[in-house]
């Protein structure tokens, strides 16, 4: 692990580790409760899939907008008060979401809500960059770790709230978004009490936007994670939806699976780590990625026997981010907040067309199958889904092509 210089240094080294930790929790919490809630939103508001995918990919706008400016704010007002303002406007969005009473309110409150995840995921990236410097690779996967534990959690927590009451009031999906969200205080004690490393480098040591974008390699890996990130974030918003429209199973029963799907991400990124930093992060990403998409394929095109396999898919997608940014934080030693805000935002189009995408394949397949309504139902999720399946196959690809490239210029990493 990451070596701490001098006993006095301690104190602020746990402050920073719980700001990383905690801020994954919360991240985690924040992006996965929306599975057991997206139906109940469909009906509150009698949506069609097309408008959810239309409400997911506003989603990741808000977050891309968010990727934007976050590495400039980083470098105006510091890492500390850029994680301040996103635990905070992350309550706020809890309250508005609660409040919602129209789906056009409902998208202005979750906008707001993913900039906040957005801004948070940036700074905590830039943050674990910097201290992880030794390791890198396991402590990068270790940090994400904390985000697969709450996504266990996540979906059981959402599902469990929401069929509760509190003093004679059942807490139907908005309280319960507000309840989840609530949590963003606690990670800002220790963001407050701690001191945050990097701020100072200077810009003679920094690399031009425009030099930095010269690398063929940095291009690789904006298809990389953002495909790899397509095949993560979409099993969140579509996996109980899947299962319960097309296997008519219980929300209690798809929630769990997506609750499995999290415990093998989880593990992953707990116990592989090591290995990563042994055989490389190039080739883990290839071994990993397609591992994902085998099991994206066996899960959709085996039909309810082999749902299980939705849930070992988990582990293949679960290092991919973690990796490349510990990929990022050791050839880009002085550049990481640039080319993580520069990769992020490029990779957030492409999340932002992937949900649009996998809500239109839907609806377009089922309308294909309109003469057999519940044939209509299985096809068009299926074919939606295969779509995380081949984003999944194309990050490998691609990590494919990063490993022929730097192994050319014998830089592997």
């Amino acid at each position: 692990m990451t070596s701490i210089p001098a006993p006095r240094k301690k104190r602020n080294y746990i402050w920073q580790l719980l700001t990383v930790y905690l801020g994954f929790i919360i991240f985690g919490l924040s992006e996965n409760i929306k599975g057991p809630a997206i139906p109940r939103i469909q009906l509150s508001f009698d949506l069609d899939e097309a408008q959810i995918g239309t409400l997911l990919s506003l989603n990741s706008l808000g977050y891309l907008i968010a990727c934007m400016f976050t590495g400039l704010l980083v470098r105006k007002i510091g890492i500390k008060a850029t994680s301040v303002i996103s635990f905070s406007s992350m309550i706020v969005a809890g309250l508005l979401i609660w409040i919602s009473k129209s789906y056009s309110f409902l998208i202005g409150s979750t906008f707001l809500l993913y900039i906040g995840n957005g801004m948070l995921e940036i700074g905590l990236a830039i943050l674990a960059a910097r201290i992880f410097t030794r390791n890198t690779g396991t402590m990068m996967n270790l940090a994400h770790f904390f985000y697969g534990l709450s996504s266990i959690v996540a979906p059981l927590l959402a599902t469990g709230l929401m069929s509760i009451t509190i003093m004679g009031y059942t807490v139907e999906w908005g309280l319960m978004y507000f309840i989840v969200l609530a949590f963003s205080l606690i990670p800002i004690i220790p963001t407050v009490l701690g001191k945050f490393p990097g701020d100072e480098i200077k810009a003679e040591d920094r690399k031009s936007l425009r030099t930095l974008a010269s690398d063929y390699s940095l291009w690789l890996l904006v298809g990389i994670l953002t495909f790899g990130v397509i095949a993560e974030l979409s099993v969140g918003g579509w996996l109980v939806n899947y299962l319960e429209k097309s296997y008519e199973w219980s929300t209690l029963s798809a929630s769990a699976m997506l609750s499995y799907f999290f415990i093998g991400f989880s593990l992953a990124r707990l116990l592989l780590g090591p290995i990563i930093d042994r055989i490389g992060y190039t080739l883990s990403v290839i071994i990993v990625s397609m591992f994902a998409a085998i099991c994206t394929f066996f899960a959709v095109l085996g039909g309810e026997g082999y749902a299980i396999f939705f849930a070992l898919s988990g582990a293949g997608v679960a290092p991919i981010y973690p990796t490349v940014m510990a990929f990022i934080a050791k050839r880009y030693p002085n550049d990481s907040d640039v080319v993580i805000s520069f990769i992020v935002t490029i990779m957030g189009i492409g999340t932002v067309i992937g949900n649009y995408v996998i809500g239109l394949i839907i609806s377009g397949v089922k309308h294909m199958y309109r003469a057999e309504p519940a044939i209509a139902v299985l096809r068009g999720y299926q074919a939606g889904y295969l779509f995380i399946g081949v984003s999944a196959l194309l990050c490998a690809i691609l990590s494919i092509m990063m490993y022929t490239h730097l192994k050319k210029q014998k830089q592997l990493i």
